[in-house]
């Protein structure tokens, strides 16, 4: 099952790990500089994916059903999405007659796949995204194509922005859910494909990455799944590209103990109002989740008025966390 790795020795070799101990190396200092030429300035990841054909490879992970979770915390759902059904957790109607506010989470190493996200977490290492539901905004954490035992193939940060993009779309139809402020966040891998949500659509609200990368060839050969050979397989997975794309606002969030040299590098570059880059000094890229997606979590309920009123700085998110 996919589960947090909760020894300092498991961090250590697992940096991004989540549920499932499949290694993230997302804090990697040596990420490799890239020879491909930039996409032109004027070009947004939607024109440059149109009719894109992606040729994937590589060894596809073993089918492995999720987890039935508790159900007074989740259902185990069933969403439609372009290569099928798709599995995801969703919390349940509270039975209040009222719309609430939503989060879409991605978790982050094996991103594709869920596990269980009901289980009690270190506060320096909790990556169950629990703040939210707990503050009683409703959470859907769906599995993505080739994960689990779901239909399709891994394509590692492409067709997976698709999914997430129907998630949301079942997300709106339900009737205990607000359409109209339906967020989305997710943290490492997970924080990196965020990243390319929120420069493929402006489907929601705003969007809160935690600790990705710019570039995914500094995962090396992880969570990615094409071929070598065309220049524009890894471009079209890196948000470090399309920052000018973001047209709904865009939080990303590290650690100054995490993954800093990626968001200071995407920073330096983006002229984009849209995108606020928050640098947590003290925070690690773990220990940075439990206290920031807490005061996430009270900004969402507080975020009513017709524009979105979300601010996040360094002070408001700090936490002991490491």
């Amino acid at each position: 099952m996919k589960r947090i790795a909760h020894s300092i020795a498991a961090l250590a070799l697992c940096v991004g790990c989540t549920q499932k101990s499949a290694p993230d190396v997302s804090a990697r200092k040596d990420a490799p500089s890239s020879t491909a030429p930039a996409p032109r300035s004027n070009l947004t990841l939607a024109d440059a994916r149109r009719g894109f054909a992606t040729r994937l490879g590589g060894p596809q992970p073993p089918a492995e059903a999720p987890s039935q979770p508790p159900p007074r915390l989740f259902r185990l759902i069933k969403y439609p999405s372009p290569v099928g059904e798709l599995s995801a957790y969703l919390t349940p109607d509270p039975g209040d007659s009222r719309k609430h506010p939503a989060i879409v989470w991605i978790t982050g190493g094996d991103s594709n796949s869920i596990g269980e996200m009901w289980e009690a977490a270190p506060r320096d290492n909790d990556q169950t995204a629990a703040a939210y539901r707990l503050a009683g905004i409703v959470l859907m954490v769906p599995s993505l194509r080739g994960g689990n035992d779901n239909p399709g193939r891994r394509e590692g940060f492409l067709g997976e922005v698709d999914d997430v993009l129907a998630a949301a779309d079942y997300l709106a139809a339900q009737p205990y859910v607000d359409p109209t402020r339906i967020y989305l966040g997710g943290h490492s891998t997970g924080g990196t494909l965020t990243m390319l949500v929120a420069e493929m659509s402006d489907r929601f609200r705003a969007i809160f990455a935690f600790g990705p990368v710019a570039d995914v060839r500094s995962y090396g050969e992880q969570f990615t799944y094409y071929q070598p050979g065309n220049r524009m397989e890894p471009i079209l997975r890196s948000p470090g590209y399309w920052l000018d794309s973001v047209r709904t606002p865009l939080f990303v969030i590290e650690g100054t103990g995490g993954n800093i040299e990626a968001l200071r590098s995407m920073q330096s570059k983006s002229t984009n109002p849209r995108v606020h880059f928050v640098a947590v000094p003290g925070a690690g890229h773990f220990g940075i989740l439990a206290p920031a997606n807490e005061t996430v979590a009270a900004q969402i309920l507080a975020d009513t008025g017709l524009s979105v009123g979300i601010t996040l700085s360094e002070q408001e998110l700090k936490g002991n966390g490491r």
